[in-house]
């Protein structure tokens, strides 16, 4: 079991926002929903820590960041839908995980740690934009429910077909005003053992403080955090790809002269130099501005910005298993020709 105390809070945001791979959501919102929470100091377990029979549940915020930002939810939002899973499962959970351990969802679970166990794990490792990426969903957990704000009260989802999951989720969520809260239930924390990413509180707060010094040259840096310098230059075009309205590649020119490419739809997925793809999801593709070494969502990489490209290991759970690994490479975004060496 680990500490979390509220001066390491800044560098858990951090290290969610470089898990994020240019999506997520940025970090500010929650950090200062809960820098006041009277949880801290705040015992961090390892899966391991707890009985395994606990029942365990994870908390999201699912829809646009942005409208989050703009309507900030309330401290108890999670209330109803915790209410709501305890009457359809029949137990009180008493243990908190992460749905997404990245961006904004990564900080999301500490909404309810005043009041359940929080656990270190997550269901993706990183930012995934769909509901059916969740690693319980791609193995097929049996008795896992869905819960979701409406704008008018909750919905419960209970189907062992993922793709009913999200597409309803998403349904309640537009409903709702296009962004809301979501509750996955059904499942312990033994279940997280096998089914779940373990450990990515722990990453991201070593990623965070990490990154926290901005005097390390690009290589060192990303050296601390683990990862590997793709390259950096200066943004040149950005070209919406002609079969999807959500792709595009971002050009740079780079500073050593070779030709860069980051594609990307709400994530970062792939990173090209000079026409070979080095690096693509469930690697964890990160864009800094090399001036202020801000974290860059994908949509701030923008026209003469200049930006350097850092990969970090993808979260091993996806790699175990070619039937995990599908769901988290390009092609499962629908963007081909993008293996690694391709």
């Amino acid at each position: 079991m680990d500490i979390l105390g509220r001066e390491r809070l800044a560098a858990l945001g951090r290290g969610f926002s470089l898990l994020g791979s240019g999506g997520g959501g940025g970090t500010t919102m929650l950090e200062l929903m809960v820098a006041d929470a009277p949880i801290w100091p705040l015992p961090l377990h390892a899966v391991a820590d707890l009985d395994p029979a606990t029942p365990c549940v994870a908390a999201a915020f699912a829809g646009s960041t942005y409208l989050l930002a703009e309507r900030i939810p309330a401290a108890d939002v999670f209330g109803p839908l915790v209410e709501a899973a305890e009457r359809w499962t029949g137990g009180t959970a008493a243990a908190v995980c992460a749905l997404e351990g990245a961006g904004l969802n990564g900080l999301t679970p500490l909404l309810l740690a005043g009041s359940h166990a929080l656990v270190d794990a997550d269901f993706m490792g990183r930012a995934l934009p769909r509901l059916d990426q969740l690693s319980l969903l791609v193995d097929a957990v049996p008795g896992v429910i869905a819960v979701c704000d409406t704008g008018r009260g909750v919905a419960v989802i209970d189907s062992a077909r993922p793709s009913d999951v999200e597409a309803l989720v998403r349904s309640s969520i537009v409903q709702a005003g296009g962004a809301g809260a979501v509750l996955i239930a059904g499942f312990t924390v033994g279940d997280l053992l096998e089914h779940a990413v373990t450990g990515t509180y722990s990453r991201a707060l070593g990623l965070g403080e990490a990154a926290g010094d901005p005097a390390l040259a690009l290589g060192d840096l990303a050296a601390a955090l683990g990862g590997r310098l793709l390259g950096a230059g200066r943004v040149t075009a950005i070209d919406p790809a002609p079969d999807d309205p959500f792709a595009s590649a971002v050009e740079l020119t780079g500073d050593d002269g070779a030709v860069l490419r980051v594609v990307a739809r709400s994530e970062l997925l792939a990173f090209v130099r000079d026409g070979e793809t080095v690096a693509a999801s469930p690697e964890i593709i990160v864009a800094l501005d090399t001036i202020s070494r801000d974290i860059l969502q994908a949509d701030a990489i923008t026209l003469a910005r200049h930006v350097a490209v850092i990969a970090l290991p993808a979260p091993g759970w996806w790699l175990e298993a070619p039937e995990r690994l599908r769901h988290v490479t390009p092609a499962a975004f629908g963007l081909s020709g993008l293996e690694v060496g391709a």
